[in-house]
């Protein structure tokens, strides 16, 4: 007899594994003749897909969080695993392989070169993923037109507004079509209304598939995102669901005014 119901094989697939996982991590530095606590046993899942901002005061830990994320620094103690790749068990190679095709960065300052044109920066990260300069100025040129610069390709850093250096940067960021999008304070340097046209991107590329961590203090900036994570000396004291579903509707209905 065939069964009554018909049961979707998805929904008995086992869920897949987060993408960054971290467990019991601490990090400590040497300070004079003692130690300096940065984090503290933390234990955090991020799945694929997820929108979130790491949030707390200065000194709480959301920096070392940062650089644990972007595999630019490994635990004192516990473990992290990122795209199932346990970090500390990495070579310097491997690591730098690691963040060049799963990671793309986006920063306060935008990190350009002052005397290269959008589409050379852009072109940067694929020096090692794609040879052929032909492939690699293609791949720039789509990023910069999703970003909403193809106009702007052969402007040098002095030519764009604040806004714009950030969204070659974020094009910068995504020209390795990485997993994971790690931005730190990335409207920390713009006004208002630009802040909220680059969270508003953020969020149309998180739609996308790709997964977004934004460390930052600002509450406005934490409320565009899907979930705040909050440290204080070390330690997450928070892990919730954000307002997103209010605050970008908000968003986008300045931007369209």
């Amino acid at each position: 007899m065939k069964p009554d119901v018909l049961i979707n094989e998805t929904q008995c697939a086992p869920a897949a594994p987060p993408l960054i996982r971290l467990r019991r991590v601490s990090r400590t530095y040497p300070m004079g003749d003692g130690t300096v606590t940065a984090l503290d046993d933390v234990s955090l899942d991020i799945a694929q897909g997820e929108f979130v901002a790491i949030m707390g005061p200065s000194g709480s830990g959301k920096s070392t969080m940062m650089n644990m994320i972007g595999a630019l620094d490994v635990p004192t103690s516990g473990w992290l695993l990122i795209d199932g790749h346990e970090v500390a068990q990495l070579s310097a190679g491997e690591q730098a392989v690691l963040r060049n095709r799963t990671i793309g960065f986006v920063f306060q300052q935008f990190n350009l070169l002052p005397r290269t044109t959008a589409l050379q920066q852009v072109m940067l990260p694929c020096l090692y993923t794609r040879p052929r300069v032909r492939d690699a100025e293609a791949a720039a040129r789509r990023r910069l037109e999703q970003v909403g610069l193809g106009e702007r390709l052969n402007h040098r850093p002095n030519q764009l507004s604040g806004g714009q250096q950030q969204r070659v940067a974020i094009a910068r960021a995504l020209v390795n079509n990485p997993k994971i999008i790690l931005a730190d304070e990335p409207t920390g340097a713009l006004d208002t209304r630009t802040s909220e046209e680059i969270m508003a991107l953020f969020a149309g590329l998180n739609t996308q598939g790709i997964t977004i961590v934004i460390v930052t203090h600002e509450p406005s900036v934490a409320g565009a995102t899907k979930r705040v994570v909050t440290f204080r000396d070390g330690r997450i004291v928070g892990d919730s669901t954000s307002k997103r579903g209010e605050a970008v509707p908000r968003i986008r209905e300045r931007l369209a005014s």
